[in-house]
């Protein structure tokens, strides 16, 4: 069953969505934590924490990931922790029952969408065509995941794609770099999402937290350089 219009307009209109979405646009990066084994999750969060990102995300085919979310609500209570990878209405109603106080799907699926809504938790959908976006938005999301950004174009396509479909936040992933997260920022995207780039496999190998929290710096200095000044 698709979400009814009157349901759309309350949740997009919700203060927890509303603040969620100011929230996304102050930040404008979120880390994206996907890990084999739960206490990483945990030291890969504290130090992208420590570099100064508030949103992070949570993938649901990392291990145990619920307790991973529980566990860094309580650890981390000044930030925002959502879960991604979410594939069904199942993983949805999980990971709201685990605190996740936003969610991440990489396809536009309207009952996932409509799940979160009849709970009040911000969704962002993934999508890659103009069809596809639309659809997501239409759908009830609070932003739209465009996913995976690079093999289509990277931020020319983003450029492209906001030409008629400026009115829809964007965030987009797989391919995004620390190196031109500015330039989606620049081209208009809400906030990019970055999980390897910020997390090397060398870095994490040795336990250099301290590398992947400069990793952190770095990406928050770079998207905030790209915001325009009013």
């Amino acid at each position: 069953m698709n979400p009814s219009s009157d349901s759309i307009v309350n949740f997009v209109t919700h203060p927890a969505s509303a603040i969620w979405l100011s929230l996304v646009r102050q930040e404008r990066a979120i880390a994206v934590i996907r890990s084999a084994h739960i206490g990483l999750g945990q030291q890969m969060a504290r130090a992208v924490a420590a570099g100064g990102m508030r949103l992070i995300e949570v993938t649901w085919n990392s291990d145990r990931p619920a307790e991973l979310i529980a566990a860094l609500r309580r650890e981390l209570p000044d930030h925002v922790i959502g879960a991604g990878t979410l594939l069904s209405v199942a993983d949805v109603e999980a990971a709201i029952a685990a605190g996740a106080q936003f969610l991440f799907t990489p396809h536009a699926a309207p009952l996932l969408i409509h799940a979160a809504i009849t709970q009040a938790v911000p969704i962002v959908a993934g999508a890659l065509t103009p069809t596809e976006i639309l659809t997501a938005w239409q759908a009830g999301a609070t932003c739209v995941k465009v996913f995976p950004i690079q093999v289509v174009g990277g931020v020319e396509y983003l450029k492209a794609i906001r030409e008629p479909l400026n009115q829809i936040p964007l965030i987009p992933t797989g391919g995004v770099t620390i190196e031109n997260a500015h330039q989606f920022i620049q081209a208009g995207a809400v906030a990019v999402g970055l999980a390897g780039q910020l997390f090397p496999q060398a870095a994490i190998a040795r336990g250099d937290w301290s590398m992947v929290t400069q990793q952190a710096i770095r990406l928050r200095e770079a998207v905030q350089s790209a915001v325009p000044k009013n």
